[in-house]
């Protein structure tokens, strides 16, 4: 596909999100990577930008570059964004109670701690980004080990070959004794190759996972 359809594709995606204003975000595409610039209102929306233009077929990598540009009257200081942050995370009863830190400075927010799972990382995050005044969010959060380096990879592979949206034979996994799962090999599009990482990040005991994977 070339770049020029590319990019009309992800801008009448974005024009299809009903979340965003299009008209706030630029578009640029140069061989199969998308650049996203302009100013949106909050941190939900670029994020939404960002997962728009990952839905379109073609795109290879997504380059972020909106800035968080909050209008006047819905600033929000430090503190205050804290204490909403540690409130959201202490009613999620997915989360155990206690176990996220919360710092935030200039709007951006960095949580740490340790969880047990990686979904539970990834709500945490969820439930904070949504908050007024946030610009942007570090997770930091570490996964626990739980299990041994061969059952997590045995788990990965199986998973893959269940997934309808992966071709689980050209997927390579490695996993290292840190938790680390490693992914190479080739897949036929960016939904194809976000499957298989969510895939690995489902396994109990992964830490992290090194996308080596090539689109097609």
């Amino acid at each position: 596909m070339k770049d020029i359809e590319l990019r009309q594709y992800v801008i009448d995606e974005l024009e299809f999100e009903p979340s965003l204003n299009a008209a706030e975000i630029g578009v640029a595409v140069d061989a199969g990577v998308v650049t996203l610039s302009g100013h949106v209102p909050c941190y939900a929306h670029k994020l939404a930008a960002e997962k728009a233009a990952w839905r379109v077929k073609g795109v290879k990598a997504v380059a972020q570059e909106i800035q968080v540009r909050f209008p006047e009257d819905k600033k929000h200081n430090d503190d205050e964004i804290a204490r909403r942050a540690v409130d959201i995370l202490g009613w999620d009863s997915m989360l155990p109670r206690e176990a996220i830190r919360v710092k935030v400075q200039d709007g951006w927010v960095t949580l740490a701690g340790e969880l047990d799972w990686n979904y539970q990382r990834d709500i945490a995050e969820n439930d904070v980004y949504r908050l007024g005044g946030v610009k942007g969010v570090h997770n930091t959060i570490q996964i626990r080990r739980h299990a041994d380096p061969v059952d997590v990879k045995t788990k990965i592979t199986e998973a893959l070959k269940r997934h309808a949206e992966v071709e689980a034979d050209h997927v390579d996994v490695s996993v290292r004794g840190t938790g680390t799962v490693c992914l190479t090999g080739e897949v036929g599009s960016a939904v194809e190759r976000r499957a298989a990482v969510n895939a690995a990040w489902r396994v109990q005991g992964v830490q992290a996972v090194v996308d080596g994977l090539r689109i097609a």
